[in-house]
């Protein structure tokens, strides 16, 4: 047929993979560390402005240092910019809940 167009497939968007290749269990790690950290940090401010019990002392403390630690490691292991970003912004977002929930009593409560 005369004016036919030939296109091609159009590519998905990789939000988190730009290197060309699929990073799933890194991918999905770098947002759990994001939102584990946003989570410390809301709680780090609630312990901060509210006169909650230990057990949310202990939770913003221990929800913390896991971004912290865990988010180092990834950091090292990370393949893209991306990844390293959403990494980066849940370790400084747990960073803050752990530094509120330790000043507050930390795992003692």
């Amino acid at each position: 047929m005369a004016g036919d167009v030939q296109t091609e497939p159009r590519p998905r968007p990789r939000i988190l993979s730009s290197g060309g290749q699929r990073h799933m269990v890194m991918n999905a790690l770098s947002v759990l560390i994001l939102v584990v950290g946003l989570a410390s940090f809301v709680l780090g401010l609630l312990v901060r402005n509210t006169h909650a019990g230990p057990a949310l002392h202990v939770t913003a403390t221990a929800t913390g240092l896991f971004s912290v630690l865990v988010g180092l490691y990834l950091q090292m292991v990370s393949a893209t910019r991306e990844q390293r970003v959403l990494i980066v912004t849940g370790m400084i977002a747990g960073f803050v809940g752990l530094a509120i929930g330790l000043s507050k009593g930390g795992f003692l409560g």
